[in-house]
């Protein structure tokens, strides 16, 4: 694995095709630190604009990287193409809004039954 202090090129991909944030990144940088600089850089005359930095995924070679993980931790392959950067896809996805548990709620969930027989 290589160093923490070792960089690796990025360049983020969003959803309209539109590359930004590409650069030298450190590979003990964490994901987290990651997805704020992208948050405080994301182009506002998108259609689509992350609210928070909680509304972004970062997605490297089909896998959702961890908040927590650094870079190196994610496996993020250096070297894959010589003097070439590796591209992530950034999703905006806002967290679900939960829904109020109303009285209806609370009469549908008393009809459902459930009838399971064990041989």
């Amino acid at each position: 694995m290589a160093e923490g202090n070792e960089g690796v090129e990025l360049k983020f991909r969003i959803f309209d095709g539109t590359d930004i944030g590409h650069g030298t990144y450190a590979l003990s940088m964490t994901v987290a630190t990651l997805k704020q600089r992208l948050f405080s850089e994301w182009p506002q005359d998108k259609s689509v604009v992350p609210k928070s930095v909680n509304d972004m995924k970062l997605i490297h070679a089909g896998t959702v990287l961890e908040n927590g993980k650094t870079l190196a931790e994610s496996r993020i392959l250096v070297g894959d193409l010589p003097g070439g950067f590796i591209t992530m896809h950034v999703v905006v996805q806002p967290p679900l809004v939960k829904r109020k548990k109303g009285k209806k709620w609370e009469e549908e969930q008393n009809q459902i039954t459930c009838g399971c027989t064990i041989l």
